[in-house]
């Protein structure tokens, strides 16, 4: 059999697992709140056209309402200002949608620390043991942060000092960007960069470096927990949106069982 035959027979066995990394997005679904004077995106939402009703008999549809970054969704470098002229959503080549990916879990840090920041030593120790990160790969960040993510008070995790979320140092976020061979950075919490991110130098490091560098973000991430440490395919699906900056994403990982 050809390498795809195999893939779909592999899918149709189980013996490669196709595990959904995106949440549901509904009205429900959590946004990133900016402080004043900053604009917000909106919520998700549906508005219904017809319901198999005088407006439309024999069929259901909506439009529907929402922001480029609202869900589980990607970020283009066109979002940041240091990537003004980069691409949009709709440049991305479609080979860069679909490519391998390295998951480091350090759940148990942010259990204890809500501010934990990746280090650069962090993806060395990880390297260490599992090998270097994949050449056009993604790097994964698990922090189980996804089990908040139905509820917005908690996911944000804010009080009177702002959001308390995990993230990427500066450090790091410059060496993923400037050194590391990924294409992108996966996270499960509502942004790339950490909660207190507004404070560093730069400010939104993740943001400022790796889109400055013509990678992308995934983020509000599921299931990463599912996923191996290397040897999942990741296949990110955002809309061609022409001039876009992100778009919401369905994010799936190919894993062998």
């Amino acid at each position: 059999m050809s390498v795809l035959q195999d893939l779909v027979a592999g899918i149709r066995s189980g013996s490669v697992e196709v595990v959904d990394l995106t949440a549901p997005l509904s009205s429900e679904t959590p946004i990133l709140k900016l402080p004043p004077p900053f604009s917000d995106t909106i919520t998700f939402g549906l508005e219904e056209i017809s319901r198999y009703d005088d407006r439309g008999p024999a069929w259901y549809w909506n439009n529907i309402h929402t922001g480029e970054h609202t869900g589980t969704h990607l970020d283009a470098p066109v979002h940041w200002v240091t990537a003004k002229d980069g691409e949009d959503v709709a440049q991305i080549a479609p080979g860069k949608l679909i490519a391998p990916a390295a998951v480091i879990d350090v759940s148990g840090r942010v259990a204890d620390d809500h501010d934990f920041l990746l280090e650069v030593d962090d993806v060395r120790q990880w390297e260490g043991q599992h090998g270097p990160l994949p050449d056009g790969g993604w790097l994964l960040v698990r922090t189980g942060w996804d089990a908040r993510s139905n509820d917005q008070e908690a996911y944000l995790n804010a009080n009177d000092t702002g959001p308390h979320t995990p993230g990427i140092s500066v450090e790091c976020a410059k060496w993923l960007a400037e050194e590391a061979p990924v294409i992108g950075v996966g996270v499960e919490t509502v942004g790339t960069d950490a909660g207190q991110a507004f404070g560093f130098d730069p400010a939104f490091p993740c943001h400022s470096y790796v889109l400055g560098a013509g990678k992308y973000g995934l983020t509000q991430l599921q299931n990463l927990a599912t996923l191996p440490p290397t040897g999942a395919v990741v296949i990110a699906a955002p809309l061609p949106i022409v001039g876009g900056s992100g778009s919401p994403t369905r994010v799936l990982a190919l894993v062998e069982r």
